[in-house]
């Protein structure tokens, strides 16, 4: 698979980032660095804001509509993937400029 590919596949669930990080470990370009930070950056915020909603769903149950948040992340999930597909290294909405200078490993 070349990068381009990968980097999409970093978007699909956390094993697709599984995927793509071993898969272009040796040979990544900086787009599969950008977009590898990106996705997990974002799969990161996806929990947070789940367990904290789920929580706020929990004690007061008519705040449960909240849980539309979720689809506001999956369009950020669908953004990041058509910026891959398109070879572009846009952060993805709202959370994507926090990081692209964190998760050193992945340089």
């Amino acid at each position: 698979m070349n990068n381009r590919t990968l980097s999409i596949i970093s978007y699909i669930t956390l094993i697709g980032w599984l995927i793509a990080y071993f898969s272009g470990k040796d040979r990544a370009d900086s787009l599969l660095k950008y977009h590898l930070k990106q996705s997990l950056g974002l799969a990161i915020v996806s929990i947070a804001v789940s367990v904290i909603l789920n929580i706020i769903a929990h004690v007061v149950p008519a705040l449960s509509f909240l849980g539309l948040v979720g689809y506001v992340l999956m369009v950020f999930w669908i953004l990041g993937m058509i910026n891959a597909g398109n070879g572009a290294e846009k952060p993805v909405p709202v959370f994507g400029k926090m990081f692209e200078n964190k998760f050193a490993f992945i340089n």
